[in-house]
């Protein structure tokens, strides 16, 4: 392993636990409970695939004329990966992202999808994502979430980019979660069986194939550069306190503590 690569996961452990072990998921009891949670979730599922592609952007050509851009194995390594996030299979071998299965998955648990919804179409029409954010109502640490993963998008730095979409993203659903959808499932099999597979899927494809391609595109891009290195780890640590922050909002919303 890496050497660079074991001191970010050194340092960084303690914040994937208090993500991993959060208070959240001991409030997750009913389905009406998960409605909740995935209603705020979806944010951070539909802007991975935006910081995903800002990587095949910057990592590979996407325009014509065509000409070769950087080095052919982080050309492979993230267009490996945005194949399978973004044109995977459903539970029915059907070919879709993994955002549009996770829309699916709300939609049939009867979770609200009006909001997101109206932040594509606004932000589709406005090319802003304040504008669309506030028109649409998004929850406030969705907001700051995004504006977050937004802000490393649009620095350029594909090192950083890589570092954000590597440790702050990959392996971060807990075996808790995946037994409380499991246990509801057994109780709403008919609303619950897209978003098991999701979470199935998720772990089968992000947290093993695509984790491994993740480290080996970092590692790629920071070299031997220790500046790179360093604010690799400082930009992972402030994506981790975004997720802390985003789950904090969903234990918030389902307490009441607002």
């Amino acid at each position: 392993m890496n050497q660079h690569i074991t001191k970010i996961q050194q340092v960084i452990e303690p914040l994937r636990q208090e993500i991993i072990n959060h208070k959240v998921y001991s409030v997750i009891n009913s389905l009406d409970d998960l409605k909740v949670f995935m209603q705020y979730h979806v944010y951070a599922v539909w802007d991975f695939m935006s910081l995903l592609k800002s990587l095949q952007i910057g990592l590979t050509c996407t325009t014509t004329p065509w000409f070769p851009v950087g080095n052919a194995n982080t050309r492979y390594l993230i267009n490996e990966i945005v194949a399978g996030e973004e044109s995977d299979v459903d539970g029915s071998g059907v070919r879709k992202s993994h955002y549009e299965m996770y829309l699916e998955a709300m939609a049939q648990c009867g979770a609200d999808t009006t909001v997101i919804d109206k932040f594509i179409s606004t932000l589709k029409e406005t090319k802003s994502l304040t504008e669309a954010s506030a028109v649409a109502g998004v929850p406030a640490e969705a907001r700051e979430f995004m504006d977050f993963t937004f802000e490393v998008i649009n620095g350029q730095q594909s090192h950083l980019q890589s570092a954000a979409f590597t440790f702050g993203r990959e392996d971060l659903i807990p075996n808790m979660f995946i037994s409380i959808v499991g246990d509801l499932n057994k109780k709403f099999p008919d609303q619950l069986s897209l978003i098991k597979y999701y979470l199935e899927r998720h772990i089968e494809v992000d947290g093993d194939h695509h984790s491994h391609l993740a480290l080996d595109m970092t590692a790629e891009l920071c070299g031997d550069n220790e500046a790179y290195w360093k604010a690799a780890e400082e930009v992972t640590i402030a994506s981790l306190k975004q997720r802390i922050n985003l789950w904090n909002g969903v234990y918030n919303e389902l307490t009441g503590s607002k």
